[in-house]
């Protein structure tokens, strides 16, 4: 686990993902969907890597505050297949006052060529739905993790 004052080894987290059955088209290989669960799953890691209980983050009824998604993209560059294993790589592409963009690189083991990527973003919302800043807990941890720009 990382804290909000540990320096990071990587500026990503790294996240095993087998391939199962009900992930893919009937061709055998993964169904589009399946990628945009799989990004979530990494989100949820991510959280817990930085030592933020996801469900406490998503919808924090104590501190009145919830973090939808409210846009999401994904490319797929290489086909992957029933049986495969992948690893997803989360990093944190954007943080502004109120939302945070997370990026999302599928690679098989062992290489660095991405098969598929993606990023979501999350904007931070009170109890109204209207916007407000993000936790400062929430940037302080996973401000490490932000990607520089290119």
């Amino acid at each position: 686990m990382t804290g909000s004052s540990a320096a990071i080894d990587k500026p990503f987290v790294e996240i095993p993902i087998s391939i199962r059955f009900g992930d893919t088209d009937p061709y055998g290989v993964v169904y589009f969907v399946s990628y945009f669960r799989y990004c979530h799953h990494g989100i949820e890691e991510f959280l817990r890597h930085v030592g933020l209980p996801p469900a406490a983050m998503f919808r924090n009824q104590d501190e009145k505050f919830g973090l939808p998604i409210v846009g999401a993209s994904a490319d797929f560059r290489r086909p992957i297949k029933y049986g495969e294993d992948i690893v997803l790589r989360v990093s944190i592409l954007k943080m502004g006052q109120k939302s945070l963009t997370f990026g999302f690189r599928f690679h098989r083991p062992g290489s660095e060529d991405i098969v598929g990527e993606g990023q979501a973003t999350m904007v931070a919302i009170g109890p109204d739905w209207l916007s407000r800043p993000l936790p400062e807990r929430l940037q302080a941890a996973v401000g490490p993790f932000l990607t520089p720009s290119a």
